[in-house]
């Protein structure tokens, strides 16, 4: 406690205070800017090597650091001598360990325009995205040929991990093949709904609330009352795959677009997933009243 109370914290402050160099509103401004641009420099270069081998090798090397640290703090002086000489040559060895990621990252700046480094969004989120977009329209329009029927929630703000937890959780890559496979007849996961979060399937054989709704056609099934009943309690959409038809529709919001072609697919989930929203009423291609079901046209 008395070491505590000899604390100048008026002191201490000054000292920060004087190594930013801050003297004036300008220099406040300039340690922010300054702050900020290393902060995303340092963002940037985890988010490039995050899913790389280099990842492992970053850590190895923090892991080499801290020893080199503590043995000098233990007097372990021949350790000391050799982890510092370990890391003397780092520098030299980090050119050639991370030759790949240092030239992809050089060939995206390289690619990017200026406005670009500044944008927060992040892209490969949006490649991945795009490509999942691909993979589920490949994958409706092959279950569509063969009237097989299916079944795909995607989640969106609104999280649904209730529903999740109803069927067989799998946290894997969105692929065309998977999804073909998992809806194929007399399989151990054809019968329920696959829910997609982000870029993955979280789970397959989910079991969806079905709609109160009324009004609904007759020739509708289970599965169209199941993918309405869904974005009733949230804001999730789903792809329904009709096994008697073989027709694609598209349900949001308590309301469905039947027969979709390919490309309108694609159209409704770029306008869902990747688009902006400019207000929050305008959430979708195709908005329908909870009690209407819109026919499209072939």
């Amino acid at each position: 406690m008395d070491f505590i109370s000899k604390i100048n914290i008026k002191e201490l402050f000054n000292n920060f205070i004087g190594y930013l160099g801050i003297t004036g509103p300008l220099s406040i401004i300039r340690a922010i800017i300054d702050i900020s641009i290393v902060t995303y420099a340092i963002y940037k270069i985890i988010k490039l090597v995050r899913e790389t081998r280099a990842w492992q090798l970053i850590k190895g090397i923090i892991v080499i650091l801290i020893a080199a640290e503590l043995s000098k703090l233990l007097k372990l002086n021949t350790v000391a001598y050799i982890l510092s000489n370990t890391i003397s040559i780092l520098a030299f060895a980090m050119v050639v360990l991370f030759q790949p990621e240092l030239r992809r990252g050089l060939e995206q700046i390289g690619r990017s325009r200026f406005t670009d480094l500044f944008n927060f969004e992040d892209k490969e989120e949006r490649v991945k995205t795009t490509a999942m977009i691909e993979d589920i329209v490949k994958a409706c329009t092959e279950l569509s040929k063969t009237f097989t029927g299916a079944l795909i929630v995607v989640e969106r703000e609104t999280k649904i991990g209730e529903i999740i937890k109803t069927g067989i959780e799998l946290d894997s890559l969105v692929s065309s093949e998977l999804l073909i496979n998992i809806f194929t007849p007399n399989t151990p996961l054809h019968d329920g709904a696959v829910v997609i979060r982000g870029t993955r399937i979280k789970a397959a054989s989910c079991f969806l609330p079905l709609t109160d709704n009324p009004n609904l056609s007759k020739e509708l099934g289970t599965r169209h009352r199941a993918a309405l009943g869904i974005t009733e309690v949230s804001d999730a959409f789903a792809i329904v795959v009709s096994e008697e038809s073989g027709k694609i529709s598209f349900a949001l919001n308590g309301g469905l677009t039947r027969n979709l072609t390919p490309d309108t697919l694609r159209k409704a989930l770029n306008k869902n997933l990747l688009e902006k929203k400019e207000t929050g009423n305008r959430l979708a291609l195709w908005r329908v009243k909870n009690t209407n079901v819109k026919e499209g046209t072939k």
